[in-house]
């Protein structure tokens, strides 16, 4: 009789619990809102799904996981830290979404495949500088890095993110750092604005980065209010978390 250790048995019991079961019903339905929308846009090109996990505990990403995600998004360098660093087994990639101080970057780039809320040259020279020191390290690959844009008429004072009069001098630096790759954009739809008129904006905005950068091709825009609205306009990544995840548990 072959022995599980403490840690298949976790695996083997959470993959068949309630929770799991919620969540691939909550999953199924979000995957066919995408293929709905792709085949609404006359699109053949998918976005790649991103689960954002933020204040759920990390038993919901082995779970996910078992479910087929690969993607994975968090807010919090502490959360995320944690989470990866307690989950080695479990190959999904990590995304980092959230506003990033310049003092967090070396902590980041030990986990993060992406960096998506780049909106200051500090953030990128943090980014540049911790990731030549993993890859010393480490041999860590490059890092993926959006720039995050405000599409809001006051600059992203809203929503976050760089003014998109700033996104060239933000590419010029990631283009020219070692271990940085500069992937494309990033955006939130404004609070209380058309979606579709934002996320067109992005499109726009994307087009002429790629007049100067064509390899920074990739759109990260469309959370789960929106998701339609920014395959619609092109997003290559979704970011979904609270229609898959549910409302957030309470925060002690």
């Amino acid at each position: 009789m072959i022995s599980l250790g403490r840690d298949d048995e976790k695996r083997d019991g959470l993959t068949g619990d309630a929770r799991t079961a919620e969540l691939s019903h909550r999953l199924d339905a979000v995957r066919r809102r995408i293929e709905a929308a792709v085949a609404a846009a006359g699109r053949t090109d998918p976005p790649r799904l991103i689960v954002v996990t933020k204040f759920h505990p990390a038993d919901d990403v082995r779970r996910l996981a078992a479910l087929g995600v690969t993607d994975v998004g968090e807010n919090r360098d502490q959360e995320a830290a944690a989470k990866s660093a307690g989950l080695p087994d479990v190959g999904v990639r990590w995304h980092f979404i959230g506003q990033l101080q310049s003092n967090k970057a070396k902590s980041v780039v030990k986990y993060a495949a992406s960096v998506q809320s780049i909106d200051r040259l500090q953030v990128v020279d943090a980014l540049a500088k911790a990731v030549a020191r993993e890859q010393d390290a480490t041999g860590r690959s490059d890092l993926d890095c959006f720039i995050q844009v405000g599409l809001d008429d006051d600059a992203g004072a809203h929503r976050g993110g760089a003014s998109p009069s700033d996104i060239g001098v933000l590419a010029d630096r990631i283009e020219s750092a070692p271990g940085l790759q500069l992937s494309g954009l990033m955006a939130v739809a404004p609070l209380g604005a058309d979606p579709e008129a934002a996320f067109e904006k992005l499109a726009g905005i994307s087009e002429a980065l790629r007049a100067t950068y064509p390899a920074a091709t990739r759109i990260s825009a469309g959370m789960s209010q929106d998701l339609e609205a920014a395959v619609k306009f092109g997003a290559t990544h979704l970011r979904i978390g609270s229609d898959i995840l549910g409302s957030r548990p309470a925060v002690g």
